[in-house]
């Protein structure tokens, strides 16, 4: 029993034995429009920085944590800022009370001016019929008068009537005269009411530089309500965060960065290729991405972006021939969001140089570099 096992251990041993040399001697080929290549995942890191400086009272987030687009990620106080809308806010309320008090005030006078300019109006005129109607008389009185005289040289009527005609033609005239004080008294008035009026339009105009004033300090209050918004920072994007280099008490000027996050849809592999089969590849060519654990899932891709400048082999780049010491950087972005990609995970692309064909959907039968 034992010399059967002896014998069945060697012979599995000739056979693996056997296996790899010919494994060896018939290495596994790539076809020709096949470029294979292998680095890692990289993608394009975010700067979360602040727009205006200020003392960090909050952080909410950590390395590697999963965010979402508008999550708050630190929350910055600048005392400052807060002084200046509090001091606005003053400025704003006292110059709108002065601009109310003066409205209703000229808003008084106006109103007073236009009563007065009305019941002037309205006397004048009654003043005016009135003076009209006295004219009318007197001329009446006077031919009365001429006729009474007459009639007296005549003795033909006492004397006595003319006197009294006389007298009525004097009283007339002197109610006249007292009318026409009392127009000019009615007309000094209205135009002093026009005055008033006009004096309390010009200044209800002028009212206009203080509202606008009044805006203007509104303006700038916004501003600074908008600034200390800004001091609460947000993600911009879903993704995750990638260093958080800022912490709670610190306090950042404008521009610093707080974290940097990672978005995922910015993902791809950084593959390097050698100087000879660079020549054949092009943006656009069709790519799939093998994961080092996933080698039977390949993930679909495109070549985006081809280095133009190449640089010497990377220590962790293996390439075709030891003879071959420059290469050119690729990336192949993957077409659709994967969830198994992260940064700095190793991988291997497949790039096809021919359109008509079909990736392979395996490494199985593909050389592993």
């Amino acid at each position: 029993m034992k010399t059967k096992i002896l014998i069945f251990i060697i012979v599995a041993l000739v056979a693996v034995g056997a296996f790899a040399i010919y494994e060896k001697l018939n290495p596994k080929e790539l076809p020709p429009y096949l470029i294979e290549g292998i680095g890692r995942i990289n993608g394009d890191l975010i700067n979360l920085n602040t727009k205006y400086p200020g003392r960090i009272e909050k952080i909410t987030v950590d390395d590697g944590d999963k965010i979402k687009k508008n999550q708050i990620i630190a929350i910055l106080k600048s005392d400052e800022y807060q002084k200046q809308k509090d001091a606005l806010s003053h400025q704003i309320e006292a110059k709108e009370i002065e601009l109310n008090t003066t409205k209703k005030e000229i808003n008084l006078t106006i109103q007073k001016a236009q009563i007065a300019i009305n019941v002037n109006e309205s006397k004048l005129k009654e003043l005016n019929y009135n003076i009209n109607s006295l004219i009318v008389v007197i001329k009446q009185d006077k031919k009365d008068t001429l006729r009474i005289k007459n009639l007296v040289k005549r003795k033909l009527t006492e004397h006595h009537k003319l006197e009294m005609s006389e007298l009525k033609l004097t009283t007339d005239k002197n109610k006249l005269k007292a009318l026409y004080q009392t127009q000019k008294q009615v007309k000094d008035a209205i135009e002093v009411a026009k005055k008033d009026l006009n004096l309390a339009q010009t200044k209800l105009e002028s009212l206009k530089a203080l509202a606008k004033g009044i805006e203007a300090l509104k303006s700038q209050r916004a501003q600074i309500e908008v600034m200390i918004n800004k001091l609460t920072i947000k993600s911009p994007i879903d993704g995750f965060v990638d260093t958080k280099i800022a912490n709670i008490g610190e306090v950042i000027g404008s521009g610093q960065v707080i974290a940097t996050l990672i978005n995922p849809k910015s993902y791809y592999l950084s593959v390097f290729v050698d100087e000879l089969n660079n020549g054949k590849i092009k943006v656009g060519d069709k790519a799939e991405i093998f994961l080092d654990n996933k080698l039977n899932n390949p993930i679909p891709a495109e070549v985006v972006s081809i280095a133009q400048k190449a640089e010497f082999t990377p220590k962790e780049v293996a390439v075709r021939s030891d003879r071959i010491t420059r290469v050119y950087e690729v990336h192949l972005k993957p077409l659709v969001k994967n969830s198994l990609l992260k940064l700095g995970l190793p991988a291997i692309g497949i790039i096809s140089t021919d359109s008509s064909k079909e990736l392979p959907k395996s490494m199985e039968n593909l050389p592993l570099l």
